[in-house]
């Protein structure tokens, strides 16, 4: 047998408890702060602030979700917040409706410290009206001024330009400002109290697949699971898995899974009896990996009622090399379906789950999740290609400044193909604004290679396919350094059209059977990591690195300083970079040493 299983079956325990149900999503509370003052001030000024509060729960209600599709809810205060007495009100009825990101907003002067938000834990942004009728700006400068001496850093939005004090539109620059906060802060606030599942453990020396506890903790308030990959072995054996959607998965695979050929192993390779066996296991393997990550209520109705909860993980890694591989099915099909949007049930919330376990580049893989409610990617970092060197393996001179060349062993998102759109041109979306003719279209530009049996004894399956060209990415990878702690690197750029032929000749000098997506990164002669192609690569911190669609340097880089991870390198324009104001204080000259010391100084939120 190509899947050595012992075929057994155990009878399930009779008793269902109940179904375990995760916390509702974070909201946003939106805190509309006044002067105190009665008699007349306070009086003249409740209709605008409230109306200032309305506008933004509308703006922020109607542009964004939750990755799983679900609406952003905000919650208003009672009342404007005059004094200490409303301020501790308002944090009573956000902490009963499970708020997570912080927004205050006010058109004049109010008593800083006794308006202010004092949850330390919480992402909290100031919007203060730009109107010179009342000194919101002012109020603004003193309530951040009180969140910096008070070590609660807090963001500063104040428009460019004065605005008409009964207006009730919000100015362009605002919403923008508004809106990556909120992005960042819901990701802070999503993450808190999930876990990071390790199945398995070090994946062939891997630092990043070291995963550190203190940091998931300390930096992001996840702990992390772990479970042993036999674990699946026992689930596959003992059937503790929904035969129904199994029956589904094989259906889907037969009909959709179309195999390359086998392009590594000749003779050696597996027969057709034994390939079977093993695409039936990797169906079970799927739907099991998953069930460890979030659990399954159908587990529960079979008598499984401990497997049925699952580990609350928000993401995860799956070690495969090589205890794994060497005898049993490699988990590239698994990564591949759970990371894309869209499998056997039909489209739905893409998950995420790192290749051999790498907890860092995990990590990155579901910043971009968070931001962008889109499937991430996950590949290796494998070559970069100067415009000389492509003309000399190829004959053929092409006009880039060179190329990145990520790819890996099969796991990559099939949103990756980038057979989806978005005004005409290739794109990763939402899973729900993914059509169907889209999903099939991604599955259908993928062939499945047997995996070269000299890296996977165990067998099993690699996606293949070619990202499409001009398709916006950024690419991101956390690192761990001794003495600093977590960085980040950002790199937005573009994937690159190239020749078949050209493309087909540095394929076949790397592996031809993997996924494969050309990167360009945006360049910046006055940047030393970025005057060129080879310098991105060379100042890269890992032999891995995430990527998603779209240019969201800059949401990262608001999402890293609300958890104190420094950015270490990035070509994010400078006007589009938003910290907390307390950032200012460490220096405005030299921008990311400004970052390192602040991060430094406030340190990780949940310490």
């Amino acid at each position: 047998m190509a899947v050595k299983t012992q075929k057994k079956t155990v009878k399930a325990a009779q008793t269902v408890g109940p179904v375990i149900k995760v916390a509702e999503h974070p909201k946003v509370g939106i805190r509309p702060t006044i002067d105190g003052r009665r008699k007349g001030i306070r009086e003249s000024l409740e209709e605008q602030t409230m109306q200032m509060a309305r506008s933004a729960a509308e703006l922020i209600s109607s542009t964004l979700r939750h990755p799983d599709g679900a609406p952003v809810e905000c919650v208003i205060a009672d009342t404007t917040i005059g004094g200490v007495a409303e301020a501790a009100a308002c944090a009573d009825k956000f902490r009963r409706e499970n708020v997570g990101v912080s927004l205050t907003v006010t058109p004049c002067w109010c008593y800083g410290s006794e308006t202010m938000d004092m949850d330390p834990q919480t992402p909290k942004a100031i919007w203060g009206f730009n109107g010179t009728e009342r000194p919101g700006a002012v109020y603004l400068a003193a309530v951040l001024a009180a969140h910096s001496q008070k070590g609660i850093p807090a963001f500063g939005i104040y428009g460019r330009d004065v605005q008409e004090k009964d207006v009730k539109e919000i100015p362009e620059d605002v919403k923008e400002k508004i809106l990556r906060f909120v992005r960042a802060g819901l990701a802070v606030a999503n993450m808190r109290g999930k876990s990071y599942l390790s199945m398995g453990s070090v994946a062939m020396g891997i630092a990043g697949s070291i995963v550190n506890p203190d940091f998931f903790e300390k930096y992001l308030g996840m702990r992390c699971e772990s479970v042993d990959q036999c674990e699946i072995i026992r689930r596959v054996q003992e059937n503790i898995y929904d035969p129904e959607e199994y029956k589904r998965a094989i259906d889907w695979i037969k009909k959709n899974c179309k195999e390359n050929k086998d392009i590594y192993n000749g003779k050696a390779g597996k027969s057709r009896k034994e390939q079977n066996e093993i695409w039936e296991f990797l169906a079970k393997m799927t739907i099991i990996g998953r069930d460890l990550m979030v659990g399954n209520e159908k587990l529960a109705e079979m008598g499984f009622v401990e497997e049925s909860c699952g580990h609350n993980a928000i993401a995860g890694g799956f070690q495969g090399q090589r205890q794994w591989t060497d005898f049993m099915p490699n988990g590239d099909f698994m990564e591949t379906i759970l990371n894309s949007s869209f499998d056997w049930n039909g489209i739905r919330k893409p998950f995420v789950l790192a290749t051999e376990n790498d907890a860092c580049n995990g990590v990155a893989m579901l910043f971009a999740h968070l931001l962008t409610c889109t499937a991430s990617g996950f590949s290796d970092v494998r070559t970069y290609w100067s415009p000389e060197a492509i003309k000399k393996a190829t004959g053929k001179k092409v006009n880039v400044p060179g190329l990145i060349h990520l790819i890996n062993s099969g796991a990559t998102t099939m949103d990756a193909t980038g057979k989806q759109r978005k005004d005409g041109k290739p794109a990763m979306k939402p899973f729900w604004e993914i059509t169907e003719k889209e999903a099939k279209a991604c599955v259908d530009s993928v062939e499945w290679t047997p995996a070269n049996l000299g890296y996977f004894r165990g067998g099993g399956f690699s996606s293949r396919f070619l990202t499409e060209g001009g398709m916006p990415l950024t690419m991101i990878r956390l690192n761990m350094v001794a003495g600093l702690g977590p960085v980040l690197q950002i790199a937005e750029g573009e994937t690159a059209v190239l020749p078949k032929d050209v493309h087909d000749k540095l394929d076949q000098r790397t592996d031809p059977g993997w996924p494969t997506t050309w990167f360009i990164p945006r360049l910046d002669e006055t940047n030393p990591a970025f005057k060129d192609v080879y310098s991105v690569m060379a100042h890269w911190g890992a032999n891995h690195g995430a990527f998603c669609y779209g240019h969201i340097g800059a949401d990262l880089i608001t999402l890293a300083s609300m958890l104190r991870i420094p950015v270490c390198m990035h070509n994010v324009p400078e006007d589009k970079i938003f910290r907390p104001s307390a950032w200012n204080s460490f220096g405005t000259k030299d921008l990311e040493g400004a970052d390192f010391r602040a991060c430094k100084n406030f340190g990780p939120v949940y310490k």
